[in-house]
């Protein structure tokens, strides 16, 4: 389900970037009916005006595509219950705070993620680009502990991820100096994140959360430069922001298993658990126009 803060932050999004884009649409027309009047109406001054920048990759207008690599710090999070109170099938953790005074879940954080991407986009015109976006983070993992009651020493728990995104994203390309130009991007669209089984040590036995796969809403800010390389190439250096939504392990049957093997395992119908996952870092990508 899609949160009242997603939904105000996609909000507060889409009329900060429609309002930067207006406001350069506009500085953009009267700058160009400056030149018009000051030229006598000439048509061959507005084009070449107009034109000024038409044999940078970055200004070309009509279809590119892109290809980079991600560098990713994910923010720290919480494994909780998706609703602490259901009992069929069971919470794993339950209402209430652990002994550390936090309520009851799982505390870490997912570390640092490599990925890949590849786009389509299309340049509309020359300060302004949609596109497309894969994004694709093959492998990371959960590192954190558990705070149960029933112990305080040894809960260490983790599982690996990775997650695939279908964004649609805007870019606003600001004015810079020759090929290099600021550049700001916001968007989103979906994320499909899949969990491997959640491993809960304690000191004798292991508690074994099954894996599963969630789809959720994702939302992008990026800020940057772009540079030209030639007539058809650019290269993009980007810092972004990305919320993937949650994290979720299954609602199926998890296990408890006694290292020593001196009890069989003690099967768990359990409820789902989530955490949020997001984060930041770097982005590089190369676009060809066509």
């Amino acid at each position: 389900m899609i949160s009242d803060r997603w939904i105000a932050m996609g909000i507060r999004m889409a009329i900060a970037l429609a309002s930067v884009m207006a406001a350069t649409h506009i500085k953009s027309a009267g700058a160009q009916a400056t030149v018009t009047s000051d030229s006598g109406g000439d048509p061959s001054s507005r084009s070449e005006t107009a034109h000024t920048a038409s044999g940078l990759a970055a200004d070309r207008i009509g279809f590119y595509l892109r290809a980079g690599v991600n560098l990713e710090q994910l923010s720290k999070t919480r494994f909780g219950d998706s609703n602490c109170t259901s009992r069929s099938p069971a919470a794993l953790y339950g209402c209430g705070k652990g002994p550390d005074g936090v309520s009851r879940g799982s505390s870490g954080d997912f570390g640092r993620t490599a990925g890949v991407e590849i786009g389509v986009g299309y340049v509309a015109a020359p300060e302004l680009r949609f596109e497309t976006i894969l994004q694709y983070r093959p492998e990371f993992s959960f590192q954190g502990r558990a705070n149960f009651l029933q112990t305080t020493s040894r809960q260490d728990v983790s599982a690996d991820l990775s997650s695939l995104s279908a964004l649609l994203v805007a870019w606003l390309d600001l004015p810079g100096f020759g090929p290099v130009r600021p550049v700001l991007g916001s968007g989103g669209g979906l994320n499909v994140v899949s969990i491997d089984e959640t491993h809960m040590m304690f000191p004798k036995t292991t508690t074994i959360v099954p894996g599963a796969r969630h789809v959720d809403l994702a939302v992008m800010m990026a800020a940057g430069f772009t540079a030209s390389i030639g007539s058809a190439m650019a290269l993009d250096l980007l810092w972004r922001y990305t919320d993937l939504g949650f994290a979720e392990t299954g609602r199926a049957t998890g296990r408890v298993v006694w290292r020593d093997g001196s009890r069989d395992d003690l099967e768990l119908d359990l409820a789902e658990t989530h955490a949020r996952l997001s984060g930041h870092g770097l982005h590089l990508s190369l676009r060809y126009a066509f």
